[in-house]
């Protein structure tokens, strides 16, 4: 898989992320306490693939 592939797919997969997280915020409950792990969890692929790729 190319190195760009695979940067541009983890990007795209922390925007939808984030855009989620957003809207459990916004409709509180248990989603907004999902949301806080959600955040860090789904938003680290790009920097683990970032720093794979340096290796």
């Amino acid at each position: 898989m190319p190195k760009k592939d695979i940067q541009e797919r983890t990007l795209n997969f922390s925007i939808r992320i984030v855009k989620l997280c957003k809207f459990l915020r916004e409709h509180g409950g248990t989603g907004y306490d999902l949301s806080k792990q959600l955040i860090r969890s789904g938003t680290s692929i790009g920097a683990n693939v970032e720093e794979a790729q340096r290796n």
